[in-house]
């Protein structure tokens, strides 16, 4: 029998995960689309690779076992897998066409309602992923600014403008990698120290779980301004999620580009790019940026549902909520146990569980919570992505099972034998070299 969401007997089966697994081996490089949703992310030999549906805030895997869901797709899932509303708007659609030879009224709808909640949103532009949209705010920013240099702080996706910064640089010309330079969360005087006049936007992500001190977001819009810089938001994990407006209305901080996806069509892919409209207007007749699918109607529709629906129900609010829960409860579980090494961050709507080095190795540390976890029908990758799906059932057992599991790593921990503790291989780093870094360019004068 599948296991369910419970304390089961044994780890979950997943025969058919492999064999799926084995055939991908052969055609995919490595394996997946998304590295995030890869099985190096996960335990293997205990840990689903594929899933087979989802409904609400649980999934079943294609061995048909049963998890509560705390990654939600890795992030789009606002409101939840299966979501009526959402999917009787597809439908509905559906029925009408997908992709037309003239441009569809839901592209106009939907920018009016992005319009009502985004505070920069004067101006509106779809496409599918994130990636397009950031690079695609990069273009117009050198087009506007006629500057050439980009100074970015988080993860901004795959396109050779951002990820020369990373280790997985291969195949960018040196040309491109030469003019991107990052620089370090909450810590102004980084910044200071590299924007200059050739600088022709400061992109970052609002924030990923560090909250901003200081000021800092107010203090990177005066500079950007003082130096005639355009600021951006990439507001993939922030956008529709901490507020209805993401973090520009909850910091009161306007930039003057911001990049959204995830969220905003709960699993349908659509990308926006908003801006001033004095900005984006080089869009019109300097800058290309046309998709086939930039008005591909069911993924509209399903923002259109989800807007609303997120609108309507104060859907933000619910996840911070909900969220709370979660961090608060799983702290003070490891207060009350005496563990020290690890603990909650972040906001409420997405919060992540650090594993401090001093106990060992962090990832497999992470790896054996992971593990026993999935075997009480847990999925669970370090993080409460939260939904509005999430209801006061899972999060009172989320935390009956945390409250069962952290003694058992506890144990492990004193033993000093995580790894002995472990059934398969432990999880491997998504990404290297994103975060607590800078680098900065070269000054002509000093050349």
């Amino acid at each position: 029998m599948p296991n369910k969401v419970e304390l089961n007997n044994n780890f979950p089966s997943i025969e058919k995960s492999d064999e799926l697994y084995n055939r991908a081996l052969k055609l995919i490089p490595s394996v997946t689309q998304t590295l995030a949703k890869g099985p190096q992310q996960n335990v293997k030999g205990i840990a689903p690779k594929y899933l087979q549906k989802g409904k609400g805030s649980h999934v079943w895997d294609v061995d048909g076992n049963e998890y509560i869901d705390f990654n939600m797709a890795i992030g789009p899932l606002s409101l939840g897998y299966a979501y009526n509303k959402v999917d009787e708007a597809i439908k509905k659609q559906l029925q009408d066409g997908i992709t037309f030879s003239l441009m569809h009224p839901l592209e106009v709808e939907v920018a009016e309602l992005i319009k009502e909640v985004i505070p920069n949103a004067e101006s509106v532009r779809y496409s599918k992923t994130g990636a397009d949209v950031t690079s695609a705010a990069i273009r117009v920013a050198r087009a506007f600014t006629k500057r050439e240099r980009i100074l970015c702080c988080g993860y901004h996706g795959w396109h050779d403008w951002y990820i020369s910064v990373t280790d997985r640089d291969s195949g960018i010309p040196k040309s491109t990698s030469d003019l991107t330079f990052t620089f370090s969360y909450n810590d102004i005087q980084s910044l200071i120290d590299s924007i200059d006049d050739e600088t022709a936007a400061v992109i970052l992500e609002p924030f990923v779980f560090e909250a901003p001190k200081n000021n800092f977001l107010q203090e990177l819009r005066d500079v950007c301004t003082k130096n005639g810089t355009l600021l951006i938001f990439d507001e993939m994990w922030t956008g529709f999620r901490i507020a209805l407006g993401g973090a520009q209305e909850f910091f009161n901080v306007d930039a003057d580009l911001a990049t959204f996806s995830k969220a905003v069509a709960n699993g349908m892919p659509l990308s926006i790019l908003t801006g001033k409209s004095e900005i984006m207007k080089v869009l019109e007749n300097d800058v290309f940026f046309y998709t086939t699918f930039g008005g591909e109607a069911l993924s509209l529709a399903a923002a259109k549902a989800t807007i609303t629906e997120l609108k309507e129900n104060n859907v933000p609010a619910y996840l911070a909520t909900q969220g709370k829960k979660l961090k608060d409860g799983y702290n003070n579980i490891v207060e009350e146990i005496g563990i020290t090494y690890t603990k909650c961050i972040g906001y409420d709507c997405r919060s992540l569980i650090t594993f401090d080095a001093s106990a060992g190795n962090p990832l497999e540390i992470k790896s054996l919570v992971q593990q026993e976890l999935i075997k009480r029908g847990i999925l669970w990758g370090g993080f409460h992505n939260m939904s509005y799906s999430h209801s006061d059932k899972d999060i009172e057992y989320t935390l009956k099972v945390y409250r069962e599991v952290l003694p058992i790593l506890k144990k492990a921990v004193d033993e000093n034998n995580v790894r002995g503790y472990l059934k398969g291989e432990p999880v491997e780093p998504v990404f290297r070299k994103i975060s607590n870094f800078n680098t900065k360019p070269i000054r002509k004068s000093s050349v």
